[in-house]
């Protein structure tokens, strides 16, 4: 199993911690500002990219000697540089994805690598792709049965309609358990439940489900 994790340039106080990763041998992709998160917690990436204009002449000196693979591009273009690490992260044939530094700041850049995730999940279901941060997980689930593993750090379950109604829901193994239920758009009322066991599992027909995990 490969994991990449991707790190974007978003607040370095809303990064997610790497320890995890680097035990694993996980490949690291830095995009944009990205890559000096990674080198500055002893990380070396495997690619870098992006148009770097977020940072000054001397760090992209000190990250372009340090990264396996440098790939620079000019700042006009359709691609955002997440977009461009996404697509890097699948050459890989990884089995997950794990993208961290979209949140916390710039709410059109973390809306941006939203509906990339939603797009990438839906060409590639076989990759299991997050974002994440030091408090919150967030998947797109396409319709069938997803196993829902228990994590102490994110105690608190919320899931919503992405695109379409999510049809013919089933929860177990959670405080409140439905059965063959709708999750309309617009509808909070399936937010902050709790897993109760050491899994439970969520199945829908249709639609596309948002699910957030979250610690306080």
């Amino acid at each position: 199993m490969t994991s990449v994790v991707i790190c974007s340039g978003g607040p370095k106080r809303e990064l997610c911690s790497f320890d995890e990763f680097k035990a694993e041998n996980a490949l690291f992709i830095g995009a944009d500002k990205g890559a000096l998160y990674l080198i500055e917690e002893d990380i070396i990436p495997n690619d870098i990219v992006g148009d770097f204009d977020s940072l000054s002449a001397e760090e992209w000196q000190r990250v372009s000697k340090i990264a396996l693979n440098c790939e620079k591009v000019q700042a006009e273009k359709d691609e955002t540089d997440t977009d461009l690490a996404l697509i890097k992260a699948v050459t890989y044939n990884p089995s997950e994805i794990y993208l961290t530094g979209v949140t916390g700041g710039r709410l059109d850049h973390f809306e941006a690598a939203l509906r990339s995730m939603y797009r990438l999940q839906k060409d590639y279901p076989q990759i299991q792709i997050k974002i994440i941060n030091s408090h919150n997980e967030i998947r797109i689930l396409l319709p069938g049965e997803h196993t829902i593993i228990r994590d102490e750090k994110f105690r608190y379950i919320s899931f919503f309609a992405y695109e379409d109604e999510v049809e013919n829901v089933t929860i177990r193994g959670l405080k409140y358990e439905t059965t063959k239920e709708r999750i309309e758009i617009g509808t909070s009322r399936f937010t902050s439940n709790e897993l109760i066991s050491s899994l439970g599992y969520i199945s829908f027909s249709s639609g596309i489900c948002l699910m957030i995990r979250s610690s306080d």
